[in-house]
């Protein structure tokens, strides 16, 4: 890393340059170009979110100078320049288009700026692994004066919040921390022996003390898990980079803050009783990204180990990063004491209900399914849900029965607790030298090691088969019933996923051999009337409620311009909402078992 005093050789400055326009300049200048021509190019993908996305499309002008005189700048491909022969200092100027206000590209207005490096940093092939350093500028006019800087970046001579140099080691480290300009609210707090700033954006009304208090037990809890000694974090500072819609959720994670998208009313308020829903949401969001700065940030599956940010890099382990990391992200909630064991429990039916109503579990396995996340996970369509699995929820009932069995089978000696933190120790402790990873057949070897238990068998089958994981048995060893129930009592089923439209109710998926794919509707279909009367979601949802397995529904519904009638023979409701409860019932080691898995304090509010 160079001192503040230092010069590096690759230099860029960033200027949020017309906010009206969206348009940010990013200037970059190599000290040292290659002698056959300097050749750049941006990243194709953001780490963390699998799907190409060809940010150079955002470059809308480029141009290159060597020594003050504009020298040649070929595009080579849809993200790639070289620079003609420059025996001097290479200086590129481009600007980029920011219209995205998401957590993984760029976005610039009058009210506050976005990036992520991986928008507008282009990569000096050749050097990847030279430090370089960064100037971000404050935008012209005096109505931006108030405006600050939120960046987990090592500064390099730019005060705390402000604008002036920051600096990076190497240009994977300049990609991997987010930056927010504006007039955000801030609040600290330590855990993990480092501090922790939130940096909120955006209209809200948000309890920040309690906000502080609750990502606070969070932290504390995740650091305690993974260092059970040292209770130490494995980054200097961190930053959670908060912006407040009307609507909107995302997160993406990064080495030392993350980047969270939320509803403003997700948010905590003064006087807010208890844990809402959508807060809980919102906690269950802000513990995945952070656990995510040990599981995927250090821990690496081998595939990840050097990032290829040019094409796909495809992984059949996505279920262990990002379906182990959806396990914890609530369990540790519930440890931490920001929820409570209803709460829970609530939460890991829903992710119980969601995979068992998926037909597309039957189809794809989870290790294909995290394999496919390229083509299929991020760009689905009307049949997605009937053709995959998501690697985030069935991944996290792999990690739940993998927990459950390595208890049951150990007497309670062991747990996936153990193998994770086995792993982190091995892979991902020194992070900073580590080339390796965790290879794709890997994890078993991993459990047994961590656990003495060969597990091979059980792995194979949950992760790559499709049948359905016996979850019931093994919540019934930790002393939890699980009991499934309908939501409506009688009533039938279209067998569709329905949304409102201004022209009508648009089936968004017909479930496979359910009544609505039977009688030959499908996804795009506008449903404008039912036995001759306009229906809505609401008026809809009434017939249904008042028929029975096997009776008839016509309906009238536009494919794209024509219009189709169809009988539909409708099907009882399946089972749709999932109960786990307390077995009162269970013996004492069942119970101690249950105790030490859920960890269970006493809730905090």
């Amino acid at each position: 890393m160079p001192s503040a005093r230092s010069t590096p050789a690759i230099r860029y400055r960033i200027i949020p340059l017309d906010p009206q326009a969206h348009l940010f300049e990013v200037t970059l200048r190599i000290a040292r170009p290659a002698a056959a021509g300097q050749s750049l190019s941006l990243p194709a993908w953001i780490p963390g979110s699998y799907l190409i996305r060809d940010f150079a499309r955002h470059i809308v002008a480029i141009e290159a100078s060597c020594g003050g005189r504009r020298v040649g700048l070929q595009k080579l491909d849809k993200h790639t320049w070289r620079a003609a022969p420059c025996p001097k200092p290479l200086e590129v100027r481009y600007r980029v288009y920011a219209w995205d206000l998401s957590v993984r590209d760029a976005h610039l207005d009058t009210t506050h700026g976005f990036f992520n490096g991986t928008s507008v940093f282009l990569r000096v092939h050749g050097q990847d692994d030279q430090p370089c350093s960064v100037r971000i500028e404050r935008p012209p006019g005096a109505r931006f004066k108030g405006w600050r800087v939120a960046t987990s970046l090592p500064g390099a001579g730019a005060p705390e919040f402000g604008f002036g140099d920051y600096q990076a080691g190497n240009y994977d480290e300049l990609i991997d921390h987010p930056v927010e300009l504006g007039n955000f609210a801030l609040a600290s707090f330590d855990a993990g022996g480092i501090r922790h700033d939130i940096a909120l954006t955006g209209r809200h009304d948000a309890d920040f003390e309690r906000l502080a208090s609750d990502l606070r037990a969070i932290c504390t809890t995740q650091s305690r898990f993974f260092e059970p000694r040292s209770h130490r974090a494995p980054m200097p500072r961190y930053l959670f980079l908060v912006t407040a819609v009307g609507e909107g959720y995302g997160g993406l994670e990064h080495r030392s803050s993350t980047a969270l998208l939320c509803a403003r009313n997700d948010l905590p308020h003064a006087g807010m009783n208890g844990i809402p829903a959508s807060y809980r949401k919102f906690l269950g969001l802000a513990s995945h990204e952070y656990f995510h700065s040990w599981n995927i940030k250090r821990i690496k599956p081998l595939a990840f180990a050097k990032y290829d940010l040019e094409r796909e890099n495809h992984t059949r382990l996505l279920w262990v990063f990002e379906g182990f990391t959806s396990y914890y992200d609530d369990l540790l909630l519930l440890r931490s004491g920001a929820i409570a064991l209803e709460d829970y429990f609530t939460a890991l039916g829903e992710t119980i209900g969601v995979v068992l109503r998926a037909p597309g579990r039957k189809l794809q396995s989870v290790a294909e399914s995290s394999f496919d996340a390229w083509s299929r996970f991020y760009r689905q369509d009307e049949n997605s849900p009937n053709a995959i699995v998501s690697y985030y929820t069935k991944g996290a009932l792999v990690a739940l029965a993998l927990d459950l069995t390595i208890r049951q089978r150990s007497a309670d000696r062991h747990s996936l607790d153990d193998v994770i933190r086995h792993i982190w120790r091995r892979f991902g402790r020194d992070f900073a030298d580590n080339q390796g990873g965790l290879d794709e057949d890997g994890l078993p070897a991993e459990v047994a090691a961590a656990t003495g238990l060969d597990l091979r068998r059980q792995i194979r089958a949950w992760t790559q088969g499709t049948a359905d994981l016996p979850l019931a048995r093994l919540l019934a060893g930790a002393g939890v019933k699980l009991a499934t129930s309908s939501a409506t009592k009688g009533g039938a089923r279209l067998g569709a996923r329905l949304v409102m439209r201004p022209g009508g109710l648009e089936i968004a998926t017909a479930y496979s051999a359910g009544p609505a794919e039977s009688a030959g509707l499908a996804g795009g279909d506008l449903i404008i009337a039912a036995d001759g009367l306009r229906v809505d979601a609401a008026a809809l949802q009434t017939m249904l409620d008042r028929r029975r397995d096997g009776e008839r529904l016509r309906l009238h519904v536009f494919r794209r311009d024509e219009l189709i009638e169809a009988q539909v023979v409708l099907a009882a409701p399946p089972p749709s909402e999932i109960k786990l409860s307390l077995d009162e019932k269970a013996g004492a080691a069942v119970k101690r078992l249950r105790r030490r898995w859920l960890g269970t304090p006493r809730t905090r509010r």
